[in-house]
């Protein structure tokens, strides 16, 4: 869990950096991909529409007595040459924290996932898609064939 902090205060630290710039900024919301069902915020580091960025978001769901919150972290890269259709490659690491509310046990792991796939995000801003295979891995096991995919606002 100290990692996960870590790296989401690096995260942050150059979302900082990176605010006197106009660069391109997003929110969506993605089904599967490292947050299962989650809100997302992601940003390019350079003052354009492609290149290095981050994502930071929040998931989770709730069933009966238990509940799973998850917080993905990552970095990406987009290359495209018409400004409006790129391939994202990125990766990353995922918080995980578990609660059953019956006998209040918690439990918490992290998760690295890959991310490879299309994001449809015009120049000027308006609506985002993406989708994409995100390979996921831990100390236990390797799941190659898991995927997402987002629908928001690119602005």
């Amino acid at each position: 869990m100290k990692k996960t902090a870590a790296i989401i205060c690096f995260i942050f630290t150059l979302a900082i950096s990176a605010k006197s710039q106009t660069s391109a900024k997003s929110v969506f919301f993605e089904l599967g991909g490292p947050g299962l069902a989650s809100v997302n915020y992601d940003m390019r580091l350079q003052n354009k529409n492609d290149g290095l960025g981050f994502r930071v978001g929040l998931g989770g769901f709730s069933i009966d007595d238990a509940s799973v919150l998850f917080i993905p972290v990552g970095l990406n890269y987009l290359l495209g040459k018409d400004g409006k259709n790129y391939f994202e490659v990125g990766g990353g690491i995922t918080a995980v924290s578990a609660k059953n509310h019956v006998d209040s046990e918690t439990f918490g792991t992290t998760f690295g996932h890959l991310n490879f796939g299309y994001r449809l995000q015009p120049a000027n801003g308006g609506f985002l898609f993406r989708a994409g295979i995100v390979p996921i891995f831990n100390k236990d096991g390797f799941i190659p064939y898991y995927a997402g995919i987002s629908f928001g606002y690119k602005f």
